[in-house]
């Protein structure tokens, strides 16, 4: 049987306030499969972005283990980490998190340079085709919209082809028009390059379209539903 994309056995996260520790995650355990899409849904405070993050290696488990591919993050350092992310690993966040002095080309270029993906250029342009951006490669985030902007980002996050994408409140930023096009061109990148994907968001109409839904409330999954079925 194939190794599961991603496996969150007992998994806690407790972070230190300022009136002492306070446990974000309790106890979350998770096995995901290839190409699955995720929905991660719950209220505000209930751990879906930290959740998120600890899925991304961009966070670490307090206790528990965390594997991504079969490979346990918690025994890797900052930089393992971070070699580990990369071409595996795309991050699409609420903020876009563009380089304001860099074009969209050289936004969604810049990240497939550093890691030495041959012609990073070439296939910059690709992905900004696919997001419907061909025509606005030399802007710069000023001069794109809060909508175009996200399209970067999410160019930028799928040209590596990675294994694993994950979207933080993508749409969270966003109009309703603008939101439902980003709505359309995540699950379009998803049946493109096959990943799985994991969106959190507040969005009942964006879960809907998940295969799975997980539901979070206070640091514990509260449910677990696949394709409407309690799992």
């Amino acid at each position: 049987m194939a190794e599961p994309v991603l496996r969150l056995e007992d998994v806690g996260l407790t972070l230190r306030g300022n009136a002492g520790p306070v446990e974000i995650l309790k106890g979350i355990s998770l096995t995901v499969t290839g190409a699955e899409t995720v929905g991660l849904v719950g209220p505000s405070g209930s751990g879906k972005s930290s959740l998120l993050m600890l899925m991304g290696g961009l966070e670490r488990a307090t206790s528990g283990r965390v594997q991504v591919q079969g490979q346990d993050l918690g025994g890797m350092d900052e930089d393992r980490l971070a070699r580990f992310r990369r071409g595996r690993m795309g991050v699409v966040f609420q903020s876009f998190h563009l380089i304001p002095t860099m074009t969209a080309l050289e936004n969604v270029a810049l990240p497939m340079e550093i890691d030495g993906i041959p012609d990073a250029f070439g296939r910059a342009a690709e992905e900004l085709a696919a997001v419907g951006l061909a025509g606005r490669a030399g802007h710069y985030p000023a001069q794109l919209s809060g909508g175009e902007q996200q399209r970067v980002a999410l160019a930028r996050a799928a040209a590596p082809r990675p294994a694993i994408l994950l979207a933080d409140e993508p749409t969270g930023n966003l109009d309703s028009a603008n939101g439902a096009a980003i709505m359309d061109l995540i699950f379009g990148l998803r049946d493109r390059h096959g990943a799985t994907l994991f969106l959190v968001t507040h969005a009942p109409e964006l879960a809907a379209r998940c295969d799975r839904i997980i539901r979070l409330a206070d640091g514990r999954v509260a449910a677990d539903e696949r394709r409407g079925q309690p799992a």
